[in-house]
């Protein structure tokens, strides 16, 4: 007991001193305030028009720029007819939990007409982060670029670039896309696909009626220019290319990482990556263009093609209607697996890392899909009248609708949810084996947690199976950075894999990919205390349930402790 009183001392000293550090370090920071307006807007897309939500009538929406250490103030404000939230994807969140965003999780949902003020402050972080609405299938058009530069007289660990574009990709419904997973719902079938990928919100020269919106970035010869990519889209990892050029990534998840020079990127939902593209062809107009990374066999997808075009100011001008169409860039087939592990094993930090050890709490997670009996005297519309599912450690996550997690358990509400989420799977099996038996498709729905001690070290093996269709899954961490010590195919065998750990310079994320039919691991210091969702960000998995959180205790002292609710917090 003595030892770990110390431990805590030790901790608890850490903490009060980097609280005071970053209480200097904030002098001269800025305040920005901002007012989202989330409303219903008439959107013209392939050809027709819809009214869709929106912030502030835009689409995407507006971009929030800030150094680190700035606080944002963010009034959003509730004029739409859906239930609402605004998640800040990848902000630690540093004791302000109640400004994270998900639905039912660390709030209630603003109602409409209502109100609510997000307030937190953006630490230790630089680059492209992004945020979204985290309600339902909203995220569809309520999302936007979030940038974090350096602190003044701070500098990027590289040539400055002389100009920096934020590039969005996304998806695009002919529908309400609350309507499409509504009426999946219902069914249990899975929902329709996106009917075109979008750049910036629109789908490019490929699509009838859109060439004229085409996004166009304008740059010059010879330049140097910072691309900050972000996939917002619901349920599409995407491919990404420039024809005729290379991209050298810098960053990714607002962490900096080695140069690492490619023609092709990979981003999940949720994933951002910073590159430096270098101006170094002929003066032309080349296309940027993404498609699908579709990891299941048989599934379908949206296969469509969207392109923004890079133009150069060439300083001359093309007759009317004899402009040259802009080059085309060869991306990955739809299925490339490696071409994907090419790229994520290609990213390493900007230096060594202290990777944090001992490990307290060793967990093994399987992620993945089933299926669900349908109730009696129900037709549903799953494989063989089956419901679509989806499981963490054979748990179906079931969100609370009476009170969010982080209430009830701020408050010591009962009866909300349990923290007896099992820390390996309930039972071992081949998890990536191609004919798993049946009696272990259906898994449990319930609302589990995990409850992790301030401070404590932990390391996640993410396992993918292959119960109903192995997938590629973007597994996202709210509330914390992790650092990704190695990816592989097959089950996880820790007696040879974990000789493969990079314990130097691991890539730093937010959001990890968990190879098909394989596995991850992860490894972070449970520091923020809080309710912390765990999710596939493919918006499909987590509506089925691909789903569980971290209850994270509060350690010794304020600096160590959530902050009180605010005033303003949505009740249900």
């Amino acid at each position: 007991m003595a030892n770990q009183s110390n431990i805590l001392t030790t901790s608890w000293l850490l903490h009060f001193l980097l609280g005071l550090s970053l209480l200097f370090a904030r002098t001269g920071a800025d305040v920005h305030y901002h007012n989202f307006v989330v409303q219903e807007t008439p959107v013209k897309r392939l050809c027709k028009t819809h009214k869709v939500i929106t912030v502030n009538g835009q689409l995407p929406g507006p971009t929030i720029e800030v150094r680190e250490g700035d606080t944002l103030e963010i009034d959003v404000v509730n004029r739409a007819r859906y239930n609402v939230t605004i998640h800040w994807h990848g902000v630690r969140q540093w004791r302000t939990a109640w400004a994270d965003g998900p639905e039912f999780v660390t709030q209630c949902p603003i109602r409409p007409g209502g109100s609510y003020k997000y307030r937190f402050t953006i630490e230790g972080q630089v680059g492209t982060l992004w945020w979204h609405a985290h309600s339902s299938w909203l995220r569809a058009t309520v999302y936007g670029a979030l940038i974090i530069h350096p602190k003044e007289n701070s500098s990027y660990p590289f040539t400055n670039p002389q100009r920096e574009v934020p590039i969005l990709l996304g998806e695009w419904w002919n529908a309400n896309p609350i309507k499409v997973v509504r009426a999946a719902t219902r069914t249990g079938a899975a929902p329709n696909i996106s009917d075109a990928l979008t750049i910036n919100g629109q789908p490019g020269d490929f699509f009838n009626c859109s060439s004229e919106d085409t996004t166009t970035i304008p740059v010059k010869a010879g330049e140097t220019n910072l691309l900050r990519f972000i996939n917002a889209a619901l349920n599409t990892e995407m491919f990404v290319a420039i024809a005729n050029h290379k991209m050298t990534v810098v960053g990714v998840d607002a962490s900096y990482t080695k140069p690492f020079t490619t023609s092709v990127l990979l981003l999940g939902p949720g994933q951002t990556t910073d590159v430096l593209v270098t101006t170094d062809q002929p003066a032309a107009s080349y296309y940027i263009a993404a498609r699908a990374y579709a990891s299941t066999q048989g599934a379908p997808f949206d296969n469509t093609t969207t392109t923004a075009i890079l133009e150069y100011d060439c300083g001359c001008s093309s007759p009317p209607g004899q402009a040259a169409q802009p080059f085309l860039p060869t991306l990955p087939a739809y299925n490339d697996t490696g071409a994907v592990t090419a790229f994520t094993t290609g990213l390493r930090s900007l230096s060594a890392v202290k990777i944090p050890e001992p490990v307290d709490e060793n967990l093994f997670f399987t992620v993945g899909l089933g299926l669900f009996d349908c109730p009696k005297g129900k037709r549903c519309g799953g494989p063989n009248g089956t419901r679509f599912g989806a499981s963490m450690n054979n748990i179906s996550f079931v969100l609370p609708s009476s009170f969010s997690l982080l209430q009830a358990h701020q408050q010591g509400i009962s009866g909300v949810f349990t923290t007896d989420f099992p820390a390996v799977p309930p039972v071992q099996f081949d998890y990536t084996a191609k004919n798993i038996s049946r009696a272990l498709w259906q898994p449990i729905a319930a609302t589990k947690l995990y409850k992790l001690k301030f401070g404590s070290v932990v390391q996640v093996v993410l396992q993918g199976t292959n119960i109903f269709g192995a997938e590629h899954h973007p597994i996202h961490i709210h509330g914390y950075d992790f650092y990704i010590l190695a990816e592989g195919f097959g089950n996880f065998n820790a007696k040879k894999d974990t000789a493969k750990f990079n314990l130097v310079d691991p890539p730093r994320r937010n959001t990890v990919g968990v190879p098909v039919n394989g596995w991850a691991v992860i490894r972070f210091v449970a520091n923020n205390p809080g309710v912390w969702l765990v999710h596939c960000h493919l918006e499909v998995h987590i509506t089925w349930g691909l789903a569980m959180a971290f209850l994270v205790e509060n350690g010794l002292g304020e600096l160590q402790s959530l902050e009180p609710p605010p005033a303003d917090l949505p009740v249900c």
